[in-house]
């Protein structure tokens, strides 16, 4: 299965499989960009030109995979854990989970998507056990279903977006010493327009928040400071191809600045939960990789700091160019977390 990851600035693609020793092999992996609005909030505002981008993706990758795993953003997801008598059997678990459902879903069930997982007994109710349910409109899961389609591709899961990174991170918490145990990590995702923030222990998630920051706001101070127009700041960005004075001008000052934020974030959860730190901060999505940003962050908040690269430990398959693949390793964090899907199904 392929792992789909549609955000607001671009499409990414992973595959993996696994060689006879059982090891994660990385076959295939495309980042295409988006046009601004082509995606706002989560929602496919242009149909046509986004599914173009995805049979672009799928083509450049090289890819002869059809089936797809792909993921809503956890703002367009419901999800709810409850306790339910042990021992029920699928059928029972449906109705339960239904008639449970009705207290925590805003809409009619007809309009929604909606699946259940059983995570094990309850750690509170003897006998019980713990069930996860996850709700979505059903028109945004069409949505994504409708341009896997009609990149002939085939929608086989549809994840959530903060599940999926996860999923991804795991194993690089499995690399810290003591293989992670009890380890607290504060995950940042820093998209174009928000950056999300998870800290998570032992697999569970602590706090969850997104805040109003990302990558374009180093674009737009491109056009400020230079002239250029939105989509050349973009491209140049990417490339690196920027005036001499950009790395003084224009990249310090926004490092500093997105240090900042995240230290003001983890203040936040300090402030609002019983805890007062955590051992490593981890950053992914396209912009965490900007030169200087881990060294601001752990000055900013002393703490380690760490870009996640998903594709940690894996081999490569010859279809990869690994200088790029590298470069651009941390923005594949979801999408990574959606091809491991074909594993742990």
């Amino acid at each position: 299965m392929l792992g789909l990851d549609i955000s607001s600035s671009s499409v990414k693609l992973v595959e993996l499989s696994r060689d006879k020793a059982g090891n994660l092999v990385l076959d295939h992996c495309a980042i295409e960009p988006l046009e601004r609005g082509w995606i706002t909030d989560g929602n496919v505002e242009k149909f046509d030109e986004v599914a173009e981008a995805v049979r672009r993706v799928v083509k450049k990758s090289g890819t002869r995979t059809k089936n797809v795993v792909m993921a809503l953003p956890a703002s367009a997801v419901i999800t709810k854990k409850i306790i339910l008598p042990g021992g029920l059997s699928e059928q029972e678990l449906e109705i339960q989970v239904e008639a449970e459902a009705n207290q925590y879903i805003p809409f009619s069930l007809d309009e929604v998507s909606l699946d259940f997982c059983v995570l094990g007994p309850s750690a509170t109710s003897a006998g019980d056990v713990e069930v996860l349910i996850a709700a979505s409109r059903k028109e945004k899961v069409n949505d994504r279903q409708g341009l896997a389609e009609a990149a002939g591709l085939k929608p086989v899961v549809v994840d959530v977006e903060s599940y999926a990174s996860r999923l991804a991170t795991a194993r690089l918490i499995e690399n810290l010493p003591n293989k992670g145990l009890d380890t607290m990590v504060a995950l940042f995702e820093v998209g174009a327009l928000t950056t999300s923030m998870q800290v998570i222990k032992n697999d569970e998630v602590l706090y969850e928040r997104d805040q109003a920051f990302g990558g374009a706001q180093l674009t737009q101070l491109i056009v400020r400071q230079y002239g250029f127009s939105p989509e050349e700041a973009e491209s140049k960005k990417r490339s690196g191809d920027l005036p001499d004075d950009y790395g003084v001008s224009v990249l310090k000052p926004f490092v500093d600045s997105m240090a900042q934020e995240i230290g003001r974030a983890l203040q936040f959860f300090f402030t609002s939960t019983p805890h007062n730190k955590v051992d490593h901060v981890m950053l992914a999505g396209g912009s965490s990789a900007l030169p200087g940003l881990t060294d601001a962050v752990t000055q900013q908040t002393s703490f380690a700091c760490m870009v996640a690269n998903p594709f940690e430990g894996m081999t490569l398959s010859g279809n990869i160019r690994e200088t790029k693949m590298k470069r651009e390793a941390a923005s594949y964090l979801t999408s990574c977390g959606l091809a491991l899907r074909r594993f742990f199904q």
